[in-house]
């Protein structure tokens, strides 16, 4: 009887130990189980950037949809900004002398009125004497010199060629003075400018010695600039094609674009010379804005137009060792970063060749923000318990 007990006993632990086995082997498995869905939910939206609404709207983050529209053929390259023909005039010294200005702040980009009274050039006391005196005697004499031939040749005292030679001496000694004493003053010869406009530049300095026909300033008017822009001769059959241009300055970055400023092509060349190996292209615009002429800017040549291109502004990409990206909204709060292949640029926009396709919500402006996010939420959390 007690045998029987006993190996009831047994059993009974036996069958206790089993159940309780797989009840830890079936929590252990429901743990792993859970643990693996989490992590795929976690792999899932590892890709997404957080970013919220009020933090895109303190950065001035915008957002564009991407659709195909039209993109011009683009030859970039380099070239510079000149004055346009007629808008600008050289001033030149008209005697020698010692120059002094005749205004307090005549410097670059100072505004002057057309006829004012810029710089005096004087040449007292120097050994050559002064212009307006010496003038002014040589006068007086050829006018004596004139009277007394008249008074002589009624009464035939000398003959009609001589009489001919000093009446055109008188003259010309006339008009020298009267040309020079209408620019004379106490200061000296004054120097006016014929234009209204700004002083390009300025080459003397007060008390500087000049001598005739040294230039002295450069005026312009500002208002009509040209573009000459230099091209590879490897894109001379593409010349006839350009129908426009934008253009980049260094000192503020931004892009000019030649329909915003009234501007045309007028020109472009047939042909080199030995010393250049570009043609030039060249347009005339408006300064509705501060551009300088003399700057050097970078081009691009606008061509033919190609339809249904998928275009971004260049403010969307982001550069990685080489590799472009922009970043797509996936939602109001997230977005996602995107590799794409881009092709020509016009300065504001750029032609994406693979990577967006039509429908994409891609950010315009405030990219650099949505990378800083996406680098701040790759940092690894403290293991919490």
């Amino acid at each position: 009887m007690n045998k029987y007990i006993i190996y009831i006993a047994c059993l009974l632990t036996m069958l206790w130990g089993c159940n309780s086995n797989n009840a830890d082997e079936h929590s252990d498995h429901q743990h792993n189980t859970e643990n693996h869905s989490d992590n795929e939910a976690q792999e899932s939206h590892s890709d997404e950037i957080l970013f919220t609404p009020d933090q895109a709207k303190s950065v001035g983050l915008e957002v564009i949809e991407v659709k195909p529209d039209k993109f011009h053929q683009v030859i970039k390259t380099s070239g510079q900004i000149l004055s346009a023909q007629g808008d600008e005039v050289t001033i030149s010294a008209t005697s020698s002398g010692i120059v002094s200005f005749n205004k307090g702040s005549l410097n670059e980009g100072s505004s002057v009125g057309a006829g004012e009274s810029l710089l005096s050039i004087s040449s007292k006391n120097m050994v050559d004497g002064d212009p307006i005196v010496k003038a002014k005697s040589a006068y007086d004499i050829a006018q004596h010199e004139y009277k007394r031939a008249e008074s002589l040749i009624g009464d035939k005292l000398i003959s009609e060629k001589e009489y001919n030679e000093i009446k055109l001496n008188y003259e010309n000694a006339k008009v020298a003075y009267q040309a020079i004493a209408q620019r004379s003053s106490s200061r000296g010869i004054t120097i006016s400018t014929p234009i209204a406009g700004f002083i390009k530049s300025k080459l003397v300095s007060e008390g500087q010695y000049v001598d005739v026909g040294q230039v002295l300033l450069t005026v312009t008017k500002n208002r009509k600039l040209q573009l000459r822009a230099d091209v590879s001769e490897r894109y001379y059959n593409d010349l006839s094609s350009i129908v426009s241009a934008n253009f980049k300055t260094s000192y503020d970055n931004k892009v000019y674009r030649m329909s915003d400023l009234n501007g045309r092509l007028t020109s472009y060349g047939r042909s080199t010379n030995s010393q250049e190996y570009y043609i030039p292209a060249n347009f005339e615009f408006d300064n509705v804005g501060q551009i300088i002429a003399g700057t050097y800017v970078e081009v691009f040549l606008l061509g033919q137009v190609m339809e249904n291109v998928i275009s971004i502004p260049v403010s969307s990409l982001t550069e990685e060792q080489g590799i472009c990206f922009v970043y797509l909204q996936e939602h109001p709060d997230a977005y996602k970063k995107q590799e794409v292949k881009i092709g020509t640029s016009d300065g504001s926009a750029v032609e994406i060749l693979h990577g967006l396709k039509t429908g994409d919500k891609v950010v315009s402006k405030g990219a650099y923000y949505v990378k800083l996010a996406s680098t701040a939420s790759a940092v690894p959390r403290a293991h919490e318990h």
